[in-house]
C-alpha cells in the first residue's frame, strides 16, 4: 500500500463520525404515538405473535434482511492474524459493499476468547458462539478466518443452523474465478474437463477454488496445488493423511512451482507476489490462462504474462483487466438466499451464481448500463471494453462490480436454484424477481 492511500484512507476513516456505518429507521418516531407502537407498550404485539409461531419473526423483524459478517481477524486479506480489533474496519467494510450492491443490512461481528494457546483459532469455540446468534440474523458471513479452522467451522455451522451460512474467503473467490474461467476457455477453445491446473496457495481459498472446480466439471487427476514448500505430494511427511491438502496429493515428487506449471493450461494464483516468471509461463501449455489473485501485488505482472504468451489473464486489482471481485457474488448470491428465506447456500446456488456471472459477460451492454459504466470505468470505455454484440473477449471475461445488471441477475439464479433445490422456504414469482431487485438497489 503506499502511503498516500494509506493516509487518505485513515483519514477517510477518522474524519466526522467515526467507522463507515451506522443504523437507520425503516418507521417513523416522531411523537407519542409512533413511541408506543415501536415500543411499550404495542410492541407486545409483535413479541406475543412470535412467541406463538416463531417464524413470525420473519414478518415482524428485520431478521429477514440483516446478516452478520463474522470474524476473529486471523486471516485478514493481505494482512494475516492481525486480531479482532485491526480486523474491524474489513468488517465494516464488507457491510457497505452488502448494502450498496444488494440493500442488504449487514453487521460486523469481531470475536475475541475464540483462539488456543498458540493464537490459532479454537474452531469449537467460535462455532458456539455463533450458533447463539441465529435468533437474530438471516444469514452469516464468515469471514477472514484461517485455515484449516475454517473448514471445520463452516461445515459444522452449516449442518446446525437453520440460516444460510458462507464463508466468503472460500467460496467467493471460486464462484467469481469459475465465471472467468468458463469464459476463458471459451476464448481459448478449452473444455474445463480437459485443463490442467496449477493452484499455487494451498490454504482456504486455493483448496475450495480446486474443489469448486471439480464440481463444475474439472478433474481431480488435473490439479496440481503447491504451498510455500512446493507441490502437495504423498510423499511429503508434513501433509496431514485426511486433511484438506491431502486431497490433492499427487503420487510423483514433490517438485517445485516451475516444475508444477510445465504443461498446464491454467494457473490459479492465491498466494504471494512475482513467484510466477515469465519463463514459467513460456512452459505453460500453448496460450495458457493465468489468474494471478494475490493482493496487492500479483503472482505475475498481467503485461509480462502476455508478453510471455499467455491469452487471458485476470488478477484480484481493479486497475488490470478481468478483477476477479468477491463482490460481484456475495451481494447477490446473500439476496437470492434472504429472499426465499433459504436454510442453506448449497452447491447448486453457488454454480447458479457462477453461470450468471459467466453469462452477463457475453451479453450485449444496454445503453443505460454502458452510461453507468462510463462514469465508472473511463479507462476502459476509451478502450471500447464494453462495445459490441458481445462484449466477451481476452480483456472482458467478467463483468465489472459496478454494472447495475450483476447483483439482480445472480440472485434471480441463486434464488431459482434454492427454489429448484428444495432450500428455500417461501416461493417468489422469478418472473419480477429481477426487475425488483433492480428497484430495490435504487431505492436503498
Amino acid at each position: 500500500m503506499s502511503e498516500k492511500i494509506f493516509v487518505e484512507s485513515c483519514e477517510y476513516h477518522s474524519s466526522g463520525r467515526k467507522g463507515k456505518i451506522a443504523l437507520k429507521t425503516t418507521k417513523p418516531c416522531l411523537n407519542q404515538k409512533d413511541l408506543s407502537l415501536a415500543y411499550s407498550p404495542g410492541v407486545a404485539g409483535p413479541c406475543l405473535e412470535i412467541e406463538k409461531d416463531k417464524n413470525a419473526v420473519w414478518n415482524y423483524t428485520a431478521k429477514g434482511n440483516m446478516v452478520a459478517v463474522v470474524s476473529d481477524g486471523t486471516a485478514v486479506l493481505g494482512l494475516g492474524n492481525i486480531g479482532p480489533e485491526a480486523g474491524l474496519p474489513v468488517m465494516e467494510g464488507k457491510a457497505i459493499l452488502f448494502k450498496r450492491f444488494a440493500d442488504i443490512d449487514a453487521f460486523p461481528i469481531c470475536l475475541k476468547e475464540v483462539f488456543c494457546a498458540d493464537g490459532k483459532t479454537d474452531a469449537d469455540k467460535l462455532i458456539e458462539t455463533v450458533l447463539r446468534l441465529e435468533p437474530t440474523f438471516g444469514g452469516i458471513n464468515l469471514e477472514d478466518i484461517a485455515a484449516p479452522a475454517c473448514f471445520k467451522i463452516e461445515r459444522e455451522l452449516k449442518k446446525k443452523m437453520g440460516i444460510p451460512v458462507f464463508h466468503d474467503d472460500q467460496h467467493g473467490t471460486a464462484i467469481i474465478s469459475l465465471s472467468a474461467i468458463i469464459n476463458a476457455c471459451k476464448i481459448t477453445g478449452r473444455k474445463l474437463s480437459d485443463c490442467k491446473f496449477v493452484v499455487n496457495g494451498a490454504g482456504a481459498a486455493g483448496i475450495s477454488c480446486a474443489e469448486y472446480y471439480i464440481l463444475a466439471g474439472a478433474k481431480r487427476e488435473n490439479f496440481k496445488l503447491c504451498d510455500s514448500k512446493g507441490v502437495i505430494s504423498k510423499k511429503r511427511k508434513d501433509i496431514a493423511p485426511g486433511s484438506e491438502k491431502a486431497r490433492f496429493a499427487i503420487d510423483g515428487d514433490a517438485g517445485t512451482l516451475e516444475d508444477a506449471v510445465e504443461g498446464a493450461d491454467i494457473f490459479i494464483g492465491l498466494s504471494v507476489a512475482d513467484c510466477l516468471s515469465s519463463a514459467m509461463v513460456k512452459k505453460m501449455a500453448k496460450s495458457p490462462i493465468i489468474f494471478a489473485m494475490a493482493n496487492p501485488v500479483p503472482e505475475i505482472n498481467p503485461a509480462e504474462a502476455l508478453k510471455a504468451g499467455a491469452s487471458v489473464v485476470g488478477t484480484g486489482r481493479s486497475d488490470y483487466p478481468n478483477q476477479i471481485n468477491n463482490v460481484l457474488g456475495f451481494p447477490g448470491i446473500f439476496r437470492g438466499a434472504l429472499d426465499t428465506r433459504a436454510t442453506d447456500i448449497n452447491e447448486e446456488m453457488k454454480l447458479a451464481a457462477s453461470k450468471a456471472l459467466a453469462e452477463l459477460a457475453t451479453e450485449k451492454i444496454p445503453t443505460s448500463v454502458i452510461d453507468v459504466l462510463k462514469k465508472a470505468y473511463p479507462g476502459d470505455f476509451s478502450k471500447g471494453i464494453f462495445s459490441g454484440d458481445s462484449p466477451l473477449k481476452a480483456e472482458f471475461v467478467i463483468p465489472k462490480p459496478f454494472d447495475p445488471r450483476v447483483v439482480p441477475k445472480v440472485a434471480l439464479y441463486v434464488a431459482e436454484a434454492a427454489m429448484r433445490s428444495s432450500v428455500a422456504t417461501v416461493k417468489i414469482n422469478l418472473s419480477k424477481y429481477e426487475k425488483e431487485v433492480a428497484e430495490r438497489i435504487v431505492a436503498g
